[in-house]
């Protein structure tokens, strides 16, 4: 298993902030949304963000519209994600 850092997202609009993440980036990789839940519910990876010195662990979240992420740090559930840079293809 690996623990792999997210350094960007990509949302389709991308100021809109309702609509949901559809790519999670980082260093040499970007995987779609659905790739990533995956990865983390059969406990192939672990994800994080890494903000101001501040590890955020990325968690599935079943929602009433299906699964999404989102960061978790401090004991509680936030959106940091959201706030990482776009991801360039």
């Amino acid at each position: 298993m690996a623990d792999v850092q997210v350094t960007c997202i990509n949302k389709q609009p991308r100021n809109d902030p309702y609509e949901g993440i559809t790519h999670l980036g980082g260093q040499g990789w970007r995987w779609t949304r659905q790739q990533v839940i995956n990865s983390i519910n059969r406990k192939e990876n672990t994800f994080y963000t890494l903000v101001a010195g501040n590890r955020g662990n990325i968690g599935v979240v079943n929602g009433p519209n299906g699964d999404y992420l989102r960061t978790y740090a401090d004991g509680k559930w936030n959106d940091n994600l959201l706030s990482l840079y776009e991801c360039v293809q």
